[in-house]
């Protein structure tokens, strides 16, 4: 029988244009360079079309990095036995923390006036998690997974 949790959270980073408005936003882009394209061809600037094209690659090829790293979740698991920290992607899994509960610490460092870093500490030994959440959400986060490990160590003792 698998260990009972105290806490499974899965952290995804927030893509603020959806599918439809991206498909919208290259419709426009498209739209708009080939008038451009047209007029300079028009004129005989040959080349310009060219890098009109080229341009709504770039815009192509960095949407398609935002929308697979936003592909890319966190997920953060607290037992009695251990506190794990897996990232996972397109189906497969990859743990990267692995800490008994009753030596896991929480620990929130602020590295400046609006930015704090939640990181699970064992010894010498620190993972940063949550980086995906927002300043605020990284508070309530570090407050909620302090509150999962002691209710999982107040199992175990």
């Amino acid at each position: 029988m698998p260990a009972a949790l105290y806490m499974d959270a899965v952290i995804t980073p927030n893509r603020s244009l959806p599918l439809k408005g991206f498909y919208w936003l290259i419709g426009v882009l498209v739209a708009f360079n080939m008038i451009t394209a047209a007029f300079f061809l028009a004129i005989g600037a040959i080349p310009v079309p060219v890098f009109l094209g080229l341009d709504v690659l770039g815009v192509l090829i960095a949407f398609r990095a935002s929308y697979v790293s936003g592909r890319l979740a966190e997920r953060v698991q607290v037992s009695a036995e251990e506190v794990r920290v897996a990232y996972e992607a397109a189906g497969r899994s990859r743990t990267v923390w692995r800490s008994p509960t009753a030596f896991t610490a929480v620990a929130v460092e602020f590295a400046g006036e609006h930015d704090a870093r939640v990181r699970l500490r064992l010894s010498s030994r620190r993972l940063t998690v949550g980086r995906a959440l927002s300043p605020k959400e990284r508070g309530d986060f570090a407050a909620a997974l302090e509150r999962a490990i002691q209710a999982a160590r107040e199992e175990r003792y």
